[in-house]
């Protein structure tokens, strides 16, 4: 059984863009809607296929901030779903939606209100699965995986303006579970191309669950890495994060760790504010 959540990425050359009704709608001064009851964030799909296995085609949701993009672009987010729980929930949520899938979409709209585009790929079936980063036989070859494929277009989509007018260097990743492990997984397998990452409930790339291990030399280039856990995370213990956290505060690694006392594994309510407060001061 898998147990995680996963959060974003996006595609390049050859797509098909699918754009829902009011896809850059929202309220005055937002790209969202908020009510008490649900929050909605337009935003635009495109559909890729990332070559590798060929085990199919990826959507790719994703939207700009409101205003003309900066002389350089848009700094932009890669969100990284967690498993089983689709993209989808970045951009449409409720407050009973699992896993603090409330301020999981409230991460989405600060980010989109605070001046950065986001990027969310789906994983494989339509969203209804994990990523690959820790999964044996993947975790080592992490080359020959769709999921590394789909991550070379998104890299290309953002440099081509695929995916709107983007920053060529102003690139931040975060995600939660499954996703916090892809999270993770751009600081061992794409040197250079982040500034910042944020992850949340989730440790070392090829960590799973209360499985960790964290090698004793991580990047020299590992970008500054904000972390949040719930102190009563059952799935993805406190404890296999803090290694990775202290390993980065040793080698000189701009670090800080975020926990809530009362949470669980879940995106904690202080996220809208941490994330992007994180990625602007990188």
């Amino acid at each position: 059984m898998r147990w995680f959540l996963i959060l974003l990425a996006a595609c390049g050359p050859s797509v098909l863009q699918v754009d829902a009704p009011g896809a850059d709608g929202g309220s005055a001064g937002s790209r969202c809607d908020e009510t008490a009851q649900s929050l909605h964030c337009a935003h635009h799909t495109t559909v890729i296929s990332p070559g590798g296995l060929g085990l199919g085609a990826r959507g790719v949701h994703w939207q700009v901030p409101l205003g003309e993009a900066p002389d350089a672009g848009w700094p932009v987010v890669v969100m990284f779903q967690g498993s089983f729980f689709s993209a989808d929930t970045f951009w449409d949520s409720a407050p009973t939606v699992g896993f603090g899938g409330w301020w999981q979409a409230h991460v989405t709209r600060a980010l989109l209100d605070q001046g950065f585009a986001v990027v969310t790929p789906k994983t494989r079936f339509d969203g209804a699965y994990y990523w690959d980063t820790n999964v044996v036989g993947f975790a080592d070859t992490w080359t020959s995986t769709d999921d590394h494929h789909l991550m070379l277009k998104v890299f290309e989509g953002i440099e081509a303006g695929t995916f709107g007018r983007l920053s060529g260097s102003q690139w931040y990743a975060t995600g939660i579970s499954s996703g916090g492990y892809m999270t993770s997984r751009m600081a061992l397998s794409y040197p250079g191309k982040f500034r910042a990452l944020a992850v949340v409930s989730a440790s070392w790339a090829t960590c799973s669950g209360p499985i960790c291990s964290v090698p004793a030399t991580l990047p020299a280039d590992h970008p500054p890495t904000l972390f949040m856990h719930g102190e009563k995370d059952a799935i993805v213990p406190i404890s296999t994060m803090r290694p990775y956290a202290d390993a980065l505060t040793a080698q000189g690694t701009a670090t800080k760790v975020v926990t809530d006392a009362d949470a669980g594994h879940a995106w904690l309510d202080s996220a809208p504010r941490e994330v992007p407060g994180w990625f602007k001061t990188h």
